[in-house]
Order: C-alpha cells, then sequence, then structure tokens
C-alpha cells in the first residue's frame, strides 16, 4: 500500500532523471517532466515537429518557442517546493534529538549539534552559532577556491604550453629530418649507415618526447578534473547550501582543497621538450655530415655524430682492406681490417 511520503516522491520526482522537479513543465497528456530533461530529450527537434510523451507515447506539436513554451505546471511545482521545505527542515533536526534544531556547531567534533546536545555531550567542547561559523567557512572556502582557480589557470596553461613545444619540436625535428637528406645525398653511397643512425636518434627523440608530452597531459587533465570537480562543488555549495551544509562540509571540504593543491604540483610533471637542432657539414671538405644535438632549456646534454668521410673514402680507394663503421655512445668509430 502506498504511503503518504512514496505518493508526495511519485509525484514530485521527474520520471527522466529521477530528481525532484526543476521548473516543470506540462505536456497535453498532462504528464510532466523538467524543461531541462525535456530540451535534451527533444534536442533534435524543431518547433512545429511532432513528439511523444517520454512516459505515455502520445504525440504532441513542439511548441512555436520550444519546449519552454509548454505549459508549467504549477500544481506539481507546489508539491516540489512542499517537499523541499519538509527535507529542509529534516535536515535541520538535530541527529540526537529528533525534535530539537540544530544551532550550534561543536568545532571539537566538527558536526552541527543542538541546545541539548551542547549542554550535555558536547558540555566542555568549544562550538559556535551556526550562522557565525558558517560566515568563517564561507571565507576559507572562498580563499580556498581561489587557489583552486589558480592552479587551474596554471595547469591550463602549461598544458597548452606543452602542446605548443612539442608541435615546434615534431616540426624542427622533420626540417632536420629534410636537412639531413640534403646532406647525406651528396655523399649517399658512403654514408647511408650514418644517415640512418641520425634518424634513429630522431626517432627516439620523438617517440620520447610525444610520449612525455602525452603523459604530462594526460596528468594535467587528471589534475584538472579534480581540481574543477571541488571547484563545482564549492560554487554549489555557496549558492545554494545552507549554513548547516556549509559547516558540514567545509572541514572535509578545505582538507580535500588542501590535498589536492599539494598533490597536483604542475612543476613535478612539467614537459621539458629537447631541444633539436642540426649542423650541416660542409660537404666541399668531405669529411662529415653534421653534428645533431639535442638538449632542454633545464638540462644540457648533447649527442653527436662526427663521421670522417675522408679516411672512410681513402681506406677504401686505395686498399682491398674491410671497412667497419661502428657506432657507439654517439660516436663513429672506423675499424680496419684484413
Amino acid at each position: 500500500m502506498a504511503t503518504a511520503s512514496s505518493v508526495s516522491v511519485d509525484l514530485t520526482t521527474c520520471p527522466i532523471c529521477l530528481d525532484l522537479f526543476d521548473s516543470p513543465k506540462s505536456l497535453p497528456c498532462l504528464h510532466a517532466f523538467c524543461l531541462k530533461c525535456l530540451q535534451d530529450h527533444f534536442k533534435s527537434r524543431s518547433p512545429g515537429d511532432k513528439a511523444s510523451c517520454p512516459t505515455c507515447r502520445k504525440e504532441f506539436c513542439i511548441p512555436p518557442d520550444g519546449v519552454g513554451g509548454l505549459q508549467h505546471h504549477f500544481i506539481v511545482q507546489q508539491l516540489v517546493d512542499q517537499e523541499r521545505e519538509r527535507i529542509r527542515l529534516q535536515e535541520r533536526c538535530c541527529n540526537e534529538h529528533s525534535d530539537e534544531l540544530v544551532k550550534l556547531y561543536c568545532h571539537d567534533c566538527n558536526e552541527n549539534i543542538c541546545l541539548m546536545c551542547s549542554a550535555v555531550k558536547h558540555r566542555n567542547h568549544h562550538s559556535g552559532e551556526l550562522p557565525e561559523v558558517a560566515d568563517n567557512c564561507r571565507l576559507t572556502i572562498v580563499e580556498d577556491d581561489k587557489q583552486i582557480q589558480s592552479a587551474i589557470s596554471s595547469v591550463h596553461k602549461q598544458s597548452d604550453q606543452t602542446k605548443q613545444d612539442v608541435t615546434k619540436l615534431l616540426r624542427n625535428i622533420e626540417v632536420i629530418k629534410n636537412k639531413v637528406l640534403a646532406i647525406g645525398g651528396a655523399v649517399k653511397r658512403s654514408v647511408d649507415s650514418q644517415i640512418n643512425d641520425i634518424f634513429m636518434e630522431l626517432q627516439s627523440v620523438t617517440s620520447e618526447s610525444v610520449t612525455q608530452a602525452k603523459s604530462a597531459r594526460e596528468t594535467y587533465q587528471m589534475v584538472l578534473a579534480s581540481l574543477e570537480s571541488i571547484h563545482t562543488y564549492s560554487e554549489e555549495l555557496l549558492d545554494k547550501g545552507r549554513p548547516s551544509d556549509i559547516t558540514l562540509a567545509a572541514s572535509e571540504l578545505h582538507d580535500r582543497a588542501r590535498e589536492l593543491l599539494l598533490d597536483s604540483d604542475i612543476t613535478a610533471v612539467k614537459y621539458q621538450p629537447f631541444h633539436v637542432t642540426f649542423t650541416p657539414a660542409d660537404t666541399t671538405q668531405l669529411n662529415l655530415i653534421g653534428k645533431l644535438t639535442m638538449r632542454t632549456k633545464e638540462q644540457s646534454g648533447m649527442s653527436h655524430l662526427l663521421l670522417s668521410l675522408c679516411h672512410l673514402y681513402y681506406a677504401m680507394l686505395y686498399s682491398f682492406q674491410t671497412v667497419y663503421l661502428l657506432y657507439s655512445g654517439g660516436r663513429a668509430v672506423l675499424v680496419v681490417s684484413d
């Protein structure tokens, strides 16, 4: 048998989102839905199009000004307002004494209490009136949220910079590849293996840099999700929360904000792109292809390739010896054997 409470919930709950109605609209069949739910449900329909009620499937025409032009369901709105008031009063009751309203906040226990609780269980505890404590909590939440927003801005900036850096790096690598090909074309038969070595280094830099940039951006997205989540919750709490809601959530929200701000240090995952340059060789000297250098802004490092083509050329030209070219530790070494 349905109780008065269950009937009230049925009449005040939107069949689509299963939450309390928000701006309830009535269809011609008298079924009610939230305005936003109807907008989402019929987003592909235009004014004048036929549509079916999500509950009974009865057809109706979308009003000229969209679903927002449907009749506001005033009876359901009154029921929703009454239900919200009932919930508000119920939430303001003390957990220990259901017939007493919470009026104080116990700082020692981090909970809202009534006057009876203050006189007995929390007698020697430090407490304050809810509105006054809520005002202090608001200041803390606002300050935390300012830092959260600053962190969000920093992460966005760092993420955008990472994207620009890796794009610039990849373009630069492509330019270097073209230079390597141009220089290598002049002495291709003698230095094919050395060109391949340079390409392998460039590919390694490309792969490592792209992987690092992807990892950094993924970390930024995770940090952003956490920061934006607490930012959104803080805004909703400050905008719609009652003093009791704010005092209940403030301590945990503050701790979570502190934790996120400590954990979301973006300098720990800052993307450091390699600075890659290619110095072409003077092919008229016929002594080297060029030198590949790689370094980051904060880290100086170099991997270079020096190929003595003169030695290789004369060894091949004036002897019948076998010449091996070994590449180790960023240097080319000629080994001549009979």
